[in-house]
Protein backbone atom coordinates (compact mmCIF):
# COMPACT_ATOMS: atom_id res chain seq x y z
CA UNK A 1 0.00 0.00 0.00
CA UNK A 2 1.32 3.48 -0.68
CA UNK A 3 2.46 6.32 1.80
CA UNK A 4 -0.03 8.69 2.63
CA UNK A 5 -0.08 12.29 2.33
CA UNK A 6 0.99 12.21 6.50
CA UNK A 7 3.32 9.82 5.90
CA UNK A 8 5.04 10.94 3.26
CA UNK A 9 5.21 14.38 4.76
CA UNK A 10 6.66 12.98 8.10
CA UNK A 11 9.48 11.06 6.10
CA UNK A 12 10.05 14.03 4.36
CA UNK A 13 10.89 16.10 7.54
CA UNK A 14 12.82 13.54 9.55
CA UNK A 15 15.25 13.34 5.54
CA UNK A 16 15.53 17.25 5.95
CA UNK A 17 16.14 17.81 8.93
CA UNK A 18 13.15 19.09 11.14
CA UNK A 19 15.67 21.57 13.26
CA UNK A 20 15.67 23.46 9.82
CA UNK A 21 12.00 24.07 10.04
CA UNK A 22 11.93 25.10 13.29
CA UNK A 23 14.52 27.86 12.90
CA UNK A 24 12.63 28.62 9.63
CA UNK A 25 9.39 29.01 11.86
CA UNK A 26 11.32 31.19 14.63
CA UNK A 27 12.45 33.19 11.48
CA UNK A 28 10.82 34.21 8.06
CA UNK A 29 10.25 30.35 7.27
CA UNK A 30 12.81 29.99 5.33
CA UNK A 31 12.49 33.67 3.48
CA UNK A 32 14.90 33.90 12.12
CA UNK A 33 24.10 36.28 24.52
CA UNK A 34 20.38 37.01 25.65
CA UNK A 35 19.52 40.45 25.74
CA UNK A 36 17.82 43.51 27.81
CA UNK A 37 16.87 46.59 26.15
CA UNK A 38 19.13 49.13 28.54
CA UNK A 39 17.43 50.99 31.18
CA UNK A 40 17.84 54.91 30.71
CA UNK A 41 19.43 56.69 33.34
CA UNK A 42 17.31 58.05 36.81
CA UNK A 43 14.25 56.10 34.69
CA UNK A 44 12.05 53.50 37.31
CA UNK A 45 10.96 50.56 36.36
CA UNK A 46 7.54 51.64 36.76
CA UNK A 47 7.75 54.61 34.42
CA UNK A 48 9.50 52.50 31.79
CA UNK A 49 6.50 49.51 32.46
CA UNK A 50 3.84 52.13 31.88
CA UNK A 51 5.32 53.82 28.65
CA UNK A 52 5.90 50.43 26.87
CA UNK A 53 3.61 48.80 24.55
CA UNK A 54 3.39 45.04 24.79
CA UNK A 55 2.28 42.44 21.73
CA UNK A 56 2.06 38.98 21.59
CA UNK A 57 0.89 36.76 18.40
CA UNK A 58 0.37 32.88 18.36
CA UNK A 59 0.45 31.20 14.92
CA UNK A 60 -0.20 28.04 13.69
CA UNK A 61 2.65 26.32 10.97
CA UNK A 62 1.14 24.13 8.69
CA UNK A 63 2.83 22.42 6.08
CA UNK A 64 1.24 21.11 2.87
CA UNK A 65 -1.57 20.84 4.22
CA UNK A 66 -0.84 19.68 7.71
CA UNK A 67 -0.72 20.92 11.00
CA UNK A 68 2.53 20.55 12.19
CA UNK A 69 3.14 23.47 15.06
CA UNK A 70 2.37 26.60 16.63
CA UNK A 71 4.61 29.36 17.21
CA UNK A 72 4.61 32.93 19.32
CA UNK A 73 6.24 36.18 19.20
CA UNK A 74 6.26 38.95 22.28
CA UNK A 75 7.63 41.83 21.83
CA UNK A 76 8.41 45.07 24.15
CA UNK A 77 8.81 48.38 22.59
CA UNK A 78 9.54 51.49 24.39
CA UNK A 79 9.76 54.62 21.81
CA UNK A 80 12.96 53.52 19.75
CA UNK A 81 13.66 50.41 21.65
CA UNK A 82 12.87 46.95 21.38
CA UNK A 83 12.99 43.57 22.47
CA UNK A 84 10.85 40.24 20.85
CA UNK A 85 11.04 36.94 21.67
CA UNK A 86 10.34 34.01 18.94
CA UNK A 87 9.41 30.71 19.82
CA UNK A 88 8.14 27.89 18.04
CA UNK A 89 6.95 23.89 18.78
CA UNK A 90 6.19 21.16 16.06
CA UNK A 91 3.23 18.90 17.63
CA UNK A 92 1.27 16.13 16.77
CA UNK A 93 2.99 13.23 15.03
CA UNK A 94 5.34 15.16 13.57
CA UNK A 95 6.66 16.34 16.86
CA UNK A 96 6.56 13.36 18.73
CA UNK A 97 9.00 11.73 15.56
CA UNK A 98 11.25 15.18 15.18
CA UNK A 99 10.41 16.48 19.28
CA UNK A 100 11.44 19.58 17.03
CA UNK A 101 11.58 22.98 18.97
CA UNK A 102 13.23 26.42 19.56
CA UNK A 103 13.17 29.88 20.69
CA UNK A 104 15.02 33.26 20.18
CA UNK A 105 15.30 36.74 21.09
CA UNK A 106 16.48 39.94 19.42
CA UNK A 107 16.70 43.47 21.31
CA UNK A 108 18.10 46.85 19.97
CA UNK A 109 16.90 50.47 18.62
CA UNK A 110 14.61 51.17 15.71
CA UNK A 111 13.97 54.00 13.36
CA UNK A 112 14.31 54.08 9.81
CA UNK A 113 15.38 50.14 10.56
CA UNK A 114 15.71 47.98 13.24
CA UNK A 115 19.43 48.28 14.56
CA UNK A 116 19.82 44.96 16.70
CA UNK A 117 22.01 45.02 19.74
CA UNK A 118 21.89 41.42 20.51
CA UNK A 119 20.93 38.22 19.29
CA UNK A 120 20.39 34.63 20.33
CA UNK A 121 18.53 31.26 19.29
CA UNK A 122 19.00 27.81 20.01
CA UNK A 123 16.58 25.04 18.06
CA UNK A 124 16.33 21.35 19.84
CA UNK A 125 15.27 18.08 17.58
CA UNK A 126 15.21 14.42 19.25
CA UNK A 127 18.75 14.13 17.89
CA UNK A 128 20.77 17.21 17.83
CA UNK A 129 20.82 21.02 18.29
CA UNK A 130 22.06 23.92 17.75
CA UNK A 131 22.92 27.79 19.39
CA UNK A 132 23.96 30.51 18.04
CA UNK A 133 24.66 34.06 19.76
CA UNK A 134 25.69 37.36 18.16
CA UNK A 135 26.45 40.94 20.14
CA UNK A 136 26.25 43.81 17.54
CA UNK A 137 26.70 47.15 17.28
CA UNK A 138 24.63 49.34 15.46
CA UNK A 139 23.84 46.52 13.26
CA UNK A 140 27.49 45.61 13.12
CA UNK A 141 28.63 42.38 14.09
CA UNK A 142 31.37 42.36 16.55
CA UNK A 143 30.83 38.82 18.09
CA UNK A 144 29.25 35.44 17.08
CA UNK A 145 29.33 32.27 18.07
CA UNK A 146 27.97 29.02 17.18
CA UNK A 147 27.74 26.13 18.89
CA UNK A 148 28.41 23.04 17.38
CA UNK A 149 30.76 25.01 15.18
CA UNK A 150 29.96 24.85 11.72
CA UNK A 151 31.43 21.70 9.79
CA UNK A 152 33.96 23.06 7.02
CA UNK A 153 32.68 22.63 3.81
CA UNK A 154 34.77 23.64 0.61
CA UNK A 155 31.97 25.20 -1.86
CA UNK A 156 30.60 27.21 1.05
CA UNK A 157 30.80 30.92 0.48
CA UNK A 158 33.08 32.97 2.73
CA UNK A 159 31.43 35.50 4.76
CA UNK A 160 33.58 38.52 4.73
CA UNK A 161 33.91 40.94 7.45
CA UNK A 162 32.04 43.04 5.45
CA UNK A 163 29.14 40.75 5.32
CA UNK A 164 28.65 41.17 9.17
CA UNK A 165 28.02 44.88 8.66
CA UNK A 166 24.87 46.57 8.80
CA UNK A 167 22.77 43.40 8.97
CA UNK A 168 19.73 42.61 10.63
CA UNK A 169 19.28 39.14 12.71
CA UNK A 170 16.10 36.85 12.22
CA UNK A 171 14.40 37.89 14.81
CA UNK A 172 14.92 41.62 14.25
CA UNK A 173 14.20 41.11 10.52
CA UNK A 174 10.17 40.49 11.47
CA UNK A 175 9.92 44.14 12.89
CA UNK A 176 9.62 46.43 9.97
CA UNK A 177 9.64 50.30 11.41
CA UNK A 178 6.63 52.45 8.91
CA UNK A 179 8.52 54.47 6.73
CA UNK A 180 7.07 55.98 3.40
CA UNK A 181 4.52 58.73 4.14
CA UNK A 182 4.24 57.81 7.75
CA UNK A 183 1.00 56.01 7.61
CA UNK A 184 1.20 52.40 8.74
CA UNK A 185 -0.79 51.21 5.54
CA UNK A 186 1.56 53.08 3.23
CA UNK A 187 2.53 50.35 0.11
CA UNK A 188 5.90 51.86 0.92
CA UNK A 189 6.05 49.72 3.82
CA UNK A 190 6.51 46.84 1.54
CA UNK A 191 8.91 47.92 -0.35
CA UNK A 192 12.42 47.33 1.40
CA UNK A 193 15.32 44.90 1.28
CA UNK A 194 16.34 43.11 4.90
CA UNK A 195 20.24 41.87 4.73
CA UNK A 196 19.61 38.82 7.11
CA UNK A 197 22.88 37.22 8.62
CA UNK A 198 21.55 34.36 11.21
CA UNK A 199 25.28 33.66 12.47
CA UNK A 200 26.29 31.25 9.50
CA UNK A 201 24.75 32.70 6.10
CA UNK A 202 24.00 35.75 4.73
CA UNK A 203 21.08 36.43 2.58
CA UNK A 204 18.59 39.16 1.58
CA UNK A 205 14.70 38.96 1.77
CA UNK A 206 13.57 41.10 -1.14
CA UNK A 207 9.88 42.66 -0.07
CA UNK A 208 7.30 44.18 -2.63
CA UNK A 209 3.93 46.13 -2.49
CA UNK A 210 1.02 43.35 -3.66
CA UNK A 211 -2.21 44.92 -2.30
CA UNK A 212 -4.01 45.44 0.87
CA UNK A 213 -6.50 43.38 1.71
CA UNK A 214 -9.25 43.14 5.03
CA UNK A 215 -8.32 40.73 7.66
CA UNK A 216 -10.19 39.42 10.73
CA UNK A 217 -8.24 37.42 13.05
CA UNK A 218 -9.19 36.80 17.18
CA UNK A 219 -8.09 39.97 18.33
CA UNK A 220 -7.13 42.00 15.14
CA UNK A 221 -9.41 42.88 12.63
CA UNK A 222 -8.46 45.65 9.98
CA UNK A 223 -6.61 45.68 6.87
CA UNK A 224 -2.98 44.20 6.60
CA UNK A 225 -0.10 44.90 3.94
CA UNK A 226 0.36 42.14 1.19
CA UNK A 227 3.99 41.90 0.47
CA UNK A 228 5.64 39.05 -1.91
CA UNK A 229 9.50 38.23 -1.24
CA UNK A 230 12.25 37.19 -2.93
CA UNK A 231 15.29 35.21 -1.55
CA UNK A 232 18.83 36.71 -2.50
CA UNK A 233 21.97 34.51 -1.70
CA UNK A 234 24.57 36.52 -0.55
CA UNK A 235 27.54 34.21 1.92
CA UNK A 236 27.57 31.23 3.82
CA UNK A 237 25.83 29.49 1.38
CA UNK A 238 26.94 26.67 -0.54
CA UNK A 239 25.47 27.84 -4.24
CA UNK A 240 25.24 24.13 -6.09
CA UNK A 241 22.83 23.19 -2.83
CA UNK A 242 19.73 21.94 -5.08
CA UNK A 243 17.75 23.82 -1.50
CA UNK A 244 19.35 27.18 -2.48
CA UNK A 245 18.61 27.45 -6.03
CA UNK A 246 15.09 26.43 -5.26
CA UNK A 247 15.02 29.25 -3.05
CA UNK A 248 16.11 32.15 -4.98
CA UNK A 249 14.05 30.87 -8.34
CA UNK A 250 10.76 31.01 -5.81
CA UNK A 251 8.78 33.16 -6.68
CA UNK A 252 5.41 31.85 -4.06
CA UNK A 253 6.99 33.56 -0.51
CA UNK A 254 5.01 36.62 0.93
CA UNK A 255 4.20 37.93 4.18
CA UNK A 256 1.24 40.13 5.51
CA UNK A 257 2.16 42.93 7.51
CA UNK A 258 -0.26 44.60 10.68
CA UNK A 259 0.30 47.27 12.02
CA UNK A 260 0.68 47.80 15.72
CA UNK A 261 -1.53 49.42 18.03
CA UNK A 262 0.51 52.39 20.01
CA UNK A 263 4.03 51.66 17.70
CA UNK A 264 5.60 52.95 14.33
CA UNK A 265 6.11 49.11 13.85
CA UNK A 266 4.52 46.23 11.62
CA UNK A 267 4.57 42.48 12.35
CA UNK A 268 4.14 39.75 10.01
CA UNK A 269 0.18 38.16 10.48
CA UNK A 270 0.95 35.76 8.17
CA UNK A 271 3.91 33.99 6.21
CA UNK A 272 3.84 31.90 3.20
CA UNK A 273 6.73 30.09 1.63
CA UNK A 274 6.38 27.17 -0.87
CA UNK A 275 9.39 24.46 0.13
CA UNK A 276 10.37 20.96 -1.79
CA UNK A 277 8.19 19.46 0.23
CA UNK A 278 4.86 21.82 0.43
CA UNK A 279 3.88 25.14 1.27
CA UNK A 280 4.93 26.00 4.81
CA UNK A 281 2.36 28.70 6.21
CA UNK A 282 2.40 30.54 9.41
CA UNK A 283 -0.68 32.07 10.45
CA UNK A 284 -1.88 33.76 13.33
CA UNK A 285 -4.45 32.11 15.69
CA UNK A 286 -4.14 35.07 17.99
CA UNK A 287 -3.15 38.98 18.38
CA UNK A 288 -3.32 40.99 21.89
CA UNK A 289 -1.71 43.92 23.21
CA UNK A 290 -0.96 45.58 26.02
CA UNK A 291 0.34 48.77 27.64
CA UNK A 292 0.46 51.95 25.90
CA UNK A 293 -3.06 52.78 23.42
CA UNK A 294 -2.12 54.62 20.38
CA UNK A 295 -4.02 54.56 16.63
CA UNK A 296 -2.74 53.02 13.92
CA UNK A 297 -5.76 51.56 12.66
CA UNK A 298 -5.67 48.37 14.22
CA UNK A 299 -9.23 47.17 15.04
CA UNK A 300 -10.23 45.02 18.20
CA UNK A 301 -6.90 44.63 19.62
CA UNK A 302 -7.26 42.92 23.20
CA UNK A 303 -5.12 44.23 26.36
CA UNK A 304 -2.27 41.37 27.12
CA UNK A 305 -1.06 41.56 30.72
CA UNK A 306 1.09 38.49 30.22
CA UNK A 307 5.29 39.58 30.66
CA UNK A 308 7.19 38.95 27.51
CA UNK A 309 8.35 35.23 27.03
CA UNK A 310 12.09 34.62 27.63
CA UNK A 311 13.99 32.97 25.00
CA UNK A 312 17.60 31.72 26.71
CA UNK A 313 20.07 28.86 25.65
CA UNK A 314 20.47 25.76 27.67
CA UNK A 315 22.06 26.19 30.73
CA UNK A 316 21.23 29.74 31.45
Amino acid sequence: MSATPAHRTIKSLTKHAAGRLVAGALVVAALVAPAEVAARAGRSKRAAAASATTVTVDYGINLAGLPIGTARLAGSFERDRYVMDVSAVLTGLVGAITGGKGSARASGTFAAAPQPGAFSIATHTASSGIAVRMALAHGNVVQAEITPPLIDMQDRVPVTSANKRGILDPVSALLMPIQGRGEPLDPENCNRTLPVFDGATRFNVVLSYAETRPVQKPGYVGQVLVCTARYQAVAGHRPDRPGVKFMEDNREMSVWLAPVEGTRVLLPLRISVLTTIGTNIIETTRWSQGGTAGTTGTAGAEPNAASVAQASLPGE
